[in-house]
């Protein structure tokens, strides 16, 4: 995959990611918005009712004391006429006259004021009453001389009754005043007024904790709930108990101490639904994501791997080539001697391609399951032993030494010996081949508690830490500056590990640049 086009791809699907869960951020803070709108909106309501039916409740209480006194009275009421006017219409056209006369009464009653807990003598109520009449003159002339002689009307229509417009307006100014001289406690309790704004609050389906309290003039009074404290953000008001003028000492305050949990507990559902969705999509982004990248990586790999396994096959097939070429040459083919020694050239290189194809497979077999690996009870420092006869021509050649440390008094361990054997081997080799200088080997075997420990140690080039860690990795390779200098493929140490593994033990590696490595095996040991 083209670099340019991989790292467009990840900003792409990066950007898209941020912004879906953007979206669902600002979705959830749009939604908070909406319901705190629409909460406040509700409250306001509420309050405005409750503050509106206990000013009806108390006036109800006053007007119901009212009228039971007036109707329960003896007394007969003081009665003056407040107004008295006529209205006189003449139409031409039909020669009629209309006269239209109203006369309003009104009817004071002292009532005595302990009846409504005052101190003061007595209180005085007006009741009004009204009389109408509406009269019609036909064909007669009509002036004020006649009107003075009484004349009778063609048609005479009369009305009468209270003017109870007049009377509710007259008895809500004079409750108001009274009213306002009452003690706010005895205008309403906490009781009641609890009662109503929870009611009314249920009808609106506001069904949270709430604290109220009434103040004056900006001061706390005795009607309020025990938990009551005044937040700016939870806390609602309004004016309650107006004057005839329109004025309101009082103030109802409600607060909501978990406005903001109530406010939540809508959006719970579909906020638990919208992370888990976005939790979805983040593990499936880094998921495609990482394997993106590591499809990436065993490509560069492979290509590595192809590269490296053209050039390694590419010499012992020059070689052999040369090698025939050589015996097919008259002068040569005669000379026995050079032609065993063509022919062992033939059989080294023809081996040492096998040996690569060989891991290769048992790699793959490894990662299949497929390598039967049956471990039998052994002598550790004898399946060592094994390995040495194996690399011990490779080492006369480099003219190499391999010095034994056996210490560990108990050695015997389950594993498999051909493939114990083949990870000391591969080891041995790699210790071998990145010695620059003269090959000297160290192997040392030691008990600690109940496992074996073998260490072999090499005057190599060594390693940086970087390659430490990835050293066990397939077809990993530290690059040397002379690519090709070092035979192999990354293949023998992931084969070593995954065998190690097998066997329930460890490996890793200590190494320095240029002071060598030590390769450190731990296994279990038979009790």
């Amino acid at each position: 995959m083209n670099k340019l086009f991989f790292r467009i791809l990840v900003l792409l699907m990066s950007l898209s990611l941020i912004g879906i869960i953007l979206v669902q951020v600002y979705w959830f803070n749009t939604s908070f918005k909406n319901n705190d709108e629409q909460f406040k909106f509700h409250v306001k309501q509420v309050i405005g009712t409750v503050a509106d039916k206990i000013q009806k409740q108390e006036a109800y209480t006053f007007y119901n004391k009212y009228n039971k006194y007036k109707d329960s009275t003896g007394k007969i009421p003081e009665k003056n006429d407040l107004l008295q006017f006529y209205y006189i219409q003449k139409n031409n056209k039909t020669n009629q006259t209309i006269v239209y006369s109203n006369s309003v009464t009104a009817e004071d009653y002292n009532v005595s004021s302990t009846f409504f807990d005052k101190k003061f003598d007595s209180v005085k109520f007006k009741s009004f009453n009204s009389k109408r009449v509406t009269e019609v003159y036909d064909n007669n002339r009509f002036d004020n001389s006649r009107l003075q002689h009484k004349l009778s009307p063609d048609i005479k229509i009369e009305k009468s009754g209270n003017l109870d417009i007049l009377d509710n307006a007259q008895f809500e100014i004079f409750f108001k005043d009274l009213a306002a001289t009452m003690p706010i406690q005895e205008r309403v309790s906490k009781e009641s007024l609890a009662k109503l704004l929870k009611k009314e609050l249920e009808e609106y389906g506001v069904k949270t904790r709430f604290e109220f309290g009434i103040y004056s003039n900006g001061l706390a009074t005795k009607v309020k709930s025990d938990g009551f404290k005044y937040d700016k953000n939870n806390t609602y008001s309004i004016p309650i108990f107006s004057d005839n003028e329109g004025n309101s000492k009082y103030q109802l305050l409600v607060s909501f101490p978990y406005k903001k949990k109530f406010l939540l507990t809508d959006l719970v559902g579909i906020t638990l639904l919208s992370i888990i969705f976005t939790l979805i999509i983040i593990i499936a982004y880094t998921s495609a994501l990482n394997q993106l990248i590591r499809q990436r990586h065993i490509s560069e790999i492979k290509s590595d791997f192809i590269n490296n396994m053209t050039h390694e096959f590419k010499t012992p097939i020059a070689t052999i080539n040369l090698a025939l070429d050589a015996i097919r040459n008259p002068k040569i083919i005669d000379d026995k001697e050079k032609v065993l020694k063509y022919l062992q050239m033939i059989k080294d290189e023809n081996k040492r391609m096998h040996a690569q194809v060989e891991n290769v497979l048992r790699i793959s077999k490894l990662e299949k399951k497929e390598l039967d690996i049956v471990k039998e009870s052994s002598n550790i420092q004898e399946v060592i032993e094994d390995a040495i006869e194996h690399v011990s021509l490779i080492l006369e050649d480099r003219e190499g030494t391999i010095a034994k440390h056996f210490n560990a008094a108990r050695t015997t361990v389950l594993v498999n010996e051909v493939h114990f054997i083949n990870v000391i081997v591969n080891i041995l080799e790699n210790a071998i081949k990145y010695s620059p200088e003269i090959p000297k080997i160290d192997i040392f075997t030691e008990n600690v508690k109940d496992f074996m420990i073998i260490k072999i140690k090499d005057n190599g080039i060594g390693m940086s830490k970087v390659a430490q860690k990835r050293v066990f990795e397939k077809f990993y390779r530290e690059h040397t500056g002379d690519l090709h200098n070092v035979k192999g493929h990354g293949l023998g140490l992931a084969y070593v590990k995954k065998i190690v593994d097998d066997h329930n033990g460890q490996i890793y590696v200590e190494s320095e640049k240029g002071k060598g490595s030590t390769f450190i095996i731990k296994i279990p040991l038979i009790n």
